[in-house]
């Protein structure tokens, strides 16, 4: 489904808007600048959702890696650790974690 606030908000910052439900109708524009068409926001979504799910990505990898690789980084480097053991727990993260396929590009 398609999240027309997300679009507004990533795609159209400072402008003033409400959004009535979760269609384009309910949009009514409130700003000096053109109203966007459904059309442009619809096929805006297919990035904004990417951009969304990478951002919670990235967010879920950091906390991650600090509950289970920065220890390891940290005795590695004062030598109670090996770096293999720290980049496997690197790893890990990132293989649990992995980033959303990119949006396709529409011809």
């Amino acid at each position: 489904m398609i999240d027309y606030s997300k679009i507004l908000i990533a795609n159209y910052p400072g402008t003033q808007w409400t959004l009535n439900g979760d269609e384009y109708s309910g949009l009514t524009w409130l700003d000096s600048t053109p109203k966007p068409t459904q059309a442009e926001l619809d096929a805006a979504w297919p990035t904004v959702a990417y951009n969304d799910d990478y951002a919670q990505v990235e967010t879920t990898r950091r906390t991650q890696y600090e509950a289970q690789s920065d220890g390891l980084f940290f005795e590695w480097q004062r030598g109670t650790n090996t770096q293999a053991a720290w980049e496997a727990a690197v790893q890990a993260v990132k293989d649990a974690n992995p980033y959303p396929p990119a949006p396709k590009a529409k011809k």
